[in-house]
């Protein structure tokens, strides 16, 4: 039998990839560096990942319905708006925080660009980490929801709509932690996160459907311009149908549109940083 013509060199990345095209297999190497790199700290992954949703199901879920300032299935509603804050915020940290210490003080980000592997996809890589960081927040939030809220589950058909908003959320908020994280200074890092994460968390229909707000009108504006609110109402028209949601296919492309344009201003950002 002959010997492989597989080169040596081609068993440099993970073994079950070492039959993949090379250009594959380095994009994959280069996002796997990252999910093993918190895949080795799980506690600190964890404790962001749950506490604060946690902490939003206890006190608006909880506490104010015990106290009579909620009532029904708003249980039902605060579910989605939270699974969807947590997804894009995950998404949005794990991209832009890793970058900035890359580009500023670990100097990680040259290595990278060392890999034979064009610069955009190396910026893609981190947002494609990012996603599933979200994803998985996002995801996780359903049962402890239920439990916590004493909600009932979801049917199987909601599931799909469910993923698919979850997945483009997760993408756009790592698509806007990548933008952060390349287009704004180190030294402007903390204000531009205190002026971006409250507003975002704050006007993003999390708490309350897109609907309640019509006598509101202004804010209510405001609430359609930030893409967390598309997410939040993705969510409850996938679980919630008869709540009057803004519908999916609504969401589907307003999500993609801000995908898109967060997406080509972070990778612009990153080639801009990565060459300069």
């Amino acid at each position: 039998m002959s010997a492989p013509t597989t080169a040596p060199t081609e068993t440099a990345g993970p073994g079950p990839w070492r039959h993949v095209r090379p250009g594959t297999r380095t994009f994959l190497a280069v996002l796997w560096r990252d999910v093993f790199t918190t895949a080795r700290r799980p506690v600190a992954f964890l404790v962001q990942v749950i506490v604060q949703p946690l902490l939003l199901f206890f006190v608006f879920g909880k506490v104010l319905g015990e106290a009579g300032y909620t009532h029904g299935d708003f249980g039902a509603a605060l579910l989605p708006g939270v699974m969807a804050l947590n997804a894009l915020l995950v998404s949005l940290q794990n991209t832009a925080m890793p970058l900035i210490m890359d580009f500023s003080w670990s100097g990680e980000i040259e290595d990278r660009l060392l890999a034979p592997l064009p610069g955009p996809l190396v910026a893609v890589a981190k947002l494609v980490f990012g996603t599933l960081c979200g994803l998985f927040a996002g995801l996780v939030m359903a049962p402890l929801g239920f439990l916590v809220l004493g909600t009932s589950g979801w049917p199987l058909t909601a599931w799909p709509g469910v993923l698919l908003i979850l997945l483009l959320g997760s993408a756009t908020g790592a698509g806007i932690g990548l933008a952060l994280g390349t287009v704004v200074s180190p030294e402007r890092i903390s204000i531009t996160f205190s002026l971006v994460l409250a507003p975002l968390t704050f006007t993003g229909s999390v708490q309350y459907p897109w609907s309640s707000l019509g006598h509101l009108r202004w804010f209510q504006v405001i609430s359609a311009i930030n893409p967390l609110t598309y997410v939040s109402e993705g969510l409850r028209a996938s679980t919630l149908p008869g709540l009057h949601s803004i519908p999916l296919w609504t969401d589907t492309l307003v999500l993609l549109f801000a995908l898109a344009v967060a997406a080509a201003i972070g990778v612009k950002g990153f080639m801009s940083r990565a060459l300069g």
